[in-house]
């Protein structure tokens, strides 16, 4: 089995704010504006209509009209859905190439991050939390269940027909490619008590990747057993060992600034029980 960090959601050049951490510990990842996709009025979230935040935070600069890419596209409850609805991921380029390359297949996991700040409700708006720290946190995941390659003709279930990688097929890029969840999260042969995809619902540290105190958001502590070990596997685009450090006896790792998809194969059983308390705890 192999984890994928997967970077999703606004950043500096899409969206150009953090999504919100909201005050209840719901994590509503924005998804980026692009030409493939809705507009964010269309696009429900735990707190209503997702457009009102995102208005608010970026003071008017994403709206109601804003066309966005619902990609991943993990809540049943986001949109309107056809019979048979399940969460999926699409991928294209060379991030896909990168996917194809090291791998990644049925039964792996996406961990889905991004750029995130706690928010609260000021004076009727949505606002930052004063002096509160911008950070790169995990907000949801999806396991495999099925690998479709994607093109102008392909035949896809009638479910999938509103996802913007079905929509777009002809223009989005080369490699279209959708990752379907699997019903039930399956880890080292046991079954989790979750469902194979869901967004993060319940916020703590534990989701958090950047290292507390860090100067940047992109220094991440991690788990001891993703230390690198001569001869054993690495975090795809992270193998450089001038990357990581040790501080106060665990991990950390200077990640890389491009780049959407890291790979890396959980090759214990204290991974295994990381994923599955991970994403138990916070589901």
């Amino acid at each position: 089995m192999k984890i994928i960090l997967s970077r999703k959601g606004f950043d500096s050049q899409y969206g150009g704010v953090p999504s919100p951490i909201l005050p209840n510990g719901s994590i509503l990842s924005f998804p980026i504006p692009s030409r493939y996709g809705r507009p964010l009025a269309d696009i429900e979230s735990p707190v209503g209509s997702m457009h009102s935040v995102a208005a608010d935070l970026s003071r008017g600069k994403i709206n109601a009209r804003t066309n966005v890419h619902l990609d991943p596209d993990l809540w049943s409850s986001a949109a309107p859905r056809a019979e048979g609805w399940r969460a999926s991921l699409g991928q294209v380029g060379s991030a896909q190439g990168h996917l194809r390359r090291q791998n990644v297949t049925v039964g792996d996991v996406f961990l889905f991050f991004g750029w995130f700040r706690p928010a609260e409700q000021h004076q009727g708006t949505w606002r930052y939390v004063p002096g509160a720290p911008e950070i790169h946190s995990l907000f949801g995941w999806l396991q495999v269940g099925e690998v479709i390659a994607l093109d102008a003709k392909s035949k896809t279930p009638v479910w999938l027909h509103d996802h913007p990688h079905v929509v777009h097929a002809s223009d989005i890029g080369d490699g279209n490619t959708l990752y379907v969840a699997n019903d039930r999260l399956t880890i080292n042969g046991a079954d989790v008590v979750v469902g194979g995809a869901g967004g993060f619902t319940r916020w703590s540290k534990g989701l958090q990747l950047t290292a507390p105190g860090a100067s940047t958001k992109s220094i991440w502590r991690m788990p001891k057993w993703m230390a690198p070990k001569a001869g054993g596997p690495a975090l795809s685009y992270h193998a450089d060992p001038e990357r990581w450090s040790t501080v106060d006896g665990l991990p950390h790792l200077k990640s890389v600034a491009k780049g959407q998809e890291f790979v890396r194969e959980v090759d214990s059983a204290a991974g295994h029980r990381w994923l599955s308390q991970l994403i138990a705890t916070h589901a």
